[in-house]
């Protein structure tokens, strides 16, 4: 955490070398939530650089943000809904229920060096069958390791919903694993 706060003040008096280290950090993170929102490589990375390019601009003030990871995925939350609402040439809201789907990304976890490769393929499939709103919820808690108040924050949810949601995945991979 000292680290951050030095590159965060290294930053707030442009230091390009800094923020390239803070880009580094948060990266693939970010870019994994907008993938997994707009299911397209080009539109995620732009938010991402969209993500950046606004943290570069608020510099002065990344010091005083309790929760970086938290503040940069609500940026990458509303722009890549943003960008769904110009690429659907609407003026109606766009929300989480009305996202099509979420792509879980395809990620290594220290548990995968214990169970075999069959046992992970069959996970990641059990992950791919929930519903887009509760596969998404469940990404920000196990793998973005959000809080769920945060996460209900993010996504302009109830805590409960947000509880709901990560009870209904456990449920439904308990249930696919066992059986399967």
């Amino acid at each position: 955490m000292e680290d951050l706060s030095r590159e965060l003040l290294l930053i707030a008096n442009g230091n390009e070398l800094a923020f390239n280290e803070f880009m580094n950090r948060y990266m693939e993170g970010l870019y994994y939530h907008a993938f997994g929102i707009l299911s397209n490589k080009e539109m995620a990375e732009e938010v991402v650089s969209d993500v950046f390019l606004e943290a570069w601009r608020n510099r002065k003030i990344l010091s005083e943000i309790d929760n970086m990871k938290t503040w940069l995925n609500t940026i990458a939350f509303r722009k890549a809904v943003s960008y769904l609402r110009k690429e659907k040439n609407s003026t109606k809201v766009v929300s989480i229920d009305s996202l099509n789907n979420f792509n879980f990304p395809e990620t290594e976890t220290p548990v995968d060096g214990i169970i075999n490769n069959e046992e992970v393929k069959a996970l990641h499939a059990a992950i791919e069958e929930l519903p887009p709103k509760c596969k998404h919820v469940f990404f920000l808690a196990k793998i973005e390791q959000l809080p769920y108040a945060q996460i209900a924050k993010v996504l302009d949810l109830s805590l409960a919903t947000v509880n709901y949601h990560i009870s209904a995945a456990m449920t439904a991979l308990r249930k696919k694993m066992s059986s399967g």
